[in-house]
């Protein structure tokens, strides 16, 4: 009985740090989201222009001033290697030659202005 009450305790104080975020869930702007470098990224695409909404664990805007970043796009046999640049509020920013296409594999490398780095894969659906 000891140990059920243990596990039941394990588990409800688990729940609050398992809903903050999910592997691959939506974003606040309805973009897939994954953990990076100590931060959620939130991949957008409009045509060729690809943002990355960059949010900390409450779902606040974090400054990208002096992030540094990159953007692999693959899409069939298509590769492209994007340099993004930090837009001054709480986003990151590139423009492709093309537009994403839609099923593409898109790898984000990003290097936090406290040198943290690290490295999410985003597949697009749409």
């Amino acid at each position: 009985m000891k140990a059920i009450l243990i596990l039941a305790a394990m588990l409800l104080s688990a729940a609050p740090a398992m809903a903050q975020h999910a592997h691959g869930s939506k974003g606040p702007n309805g973009g897939m989201m994954e953990d990076v470098a100590g931060v959620h990224a939130e991949l957008m695409t409009s045509g060729n222009v690809i943002t990355f909404n960059i949010i900390d664990e409450h779902s606040k805007p974090v400054a990208t001033t002096g992030f540094t970043g990159s953007v692999l796009v693959v899409s069939g046999s298509e590769r492209e290697t994007i340099t993004l640049s930090p837009t001054g509020n709480s986003a990151m920013k590139g423009e492709a030659k093309k537009p994403v296409a839609a099923n593409a594999s898109v790898t984000l490398v990003l290097k936090t202005q406290a040198g943290k780095t690290g490295q999410a894969k985003f597949n697009k659906k749409h």
